[in-house]
């Protein structure tokens, strides 16, 4: 299904909390293996939910996030995609901006947790597929382990207060659900 630099993919918001999960999509995105894409209003989402969550961030912070974000993957943000909301059905009419965005920024998956809430009969007809983080990065794996392993080091360097060891690193993974990409990683745990 991966054509490497020419595959789009979207980021729903809940993949974009918490920070740690961020941060390797991110850097997963910035190895060149993808195209990733994302909207304000997707912003809006998971630093609102951000913020409820955690009442030492503010939403001016998380906005210094995500323009840095914006930032570091170039073509990342997604606009003019409203006048396809309308037309959309999911189960969840709230979600429908996700799939209007996908579609604009000519995405072939969207990366969420809510994979019920992106029903296989709803995408398919559009060529656009729902996958959990841990199966998205399980293929970016299997296309390019050198790049996991790259974007995966380097966020674990980029980690100064504190920083972690590799098997804290890793526990910190997998508390983002993702045991595929953690198992692949533990395999290798020499190189991060």
């Amino acid at each position: 299904m991966y054509s490497g630099e020419n595959f789009t993919v979207l980021f729903d918001a809940c993949v974009l909390y918490p920070a740690p999960l961020r941060d390797l999509l991110v850097r997963l995105a910035q190895t060149g293996a993808f195209r990733a894409k994302w909207t304000q209003q997707i912003h809006e989402e998971w630093i609102r939910n951000a913020v409820a969550k955690n009442p030492h961030l503010t939403h001016e912070k998380l906005q210094v996030t995500a323009s840095k974000m914006n930032d570091a993957v170039m073509d990342s943000l997604v606009s003019n995609y409203e006048p396809l909301i309308a037309g959309l059905e999911l189960p969840d009419t709230n979600d429908r901006h996700v799939l209007a965005a996908a579609i604009k920024g000519q995405a072939e998956v969207i990366v969420t947790f809510n994979l019920k809430d992106f029903p296989d009969h709803c995408l398919h007809p559009l060529d656009i597929w729902a996958q959990h983080p841990d199966e998205f990065i399980s293929h970016l794996i299997d296309l390019s382990p050198a790049k996991v392993l790259l974007a995966a080091k380097h966020q674990r360097a980029a980690l100064k207060n504190p920083p972690k060891s590799v098997d804290e690193f890793l526990d910190t993974l997998l508390r983002q659900q993702l045991p595929r990409t953690v198992a692949f990683l533990k395999q290798r745990k020499d190189l991060i």
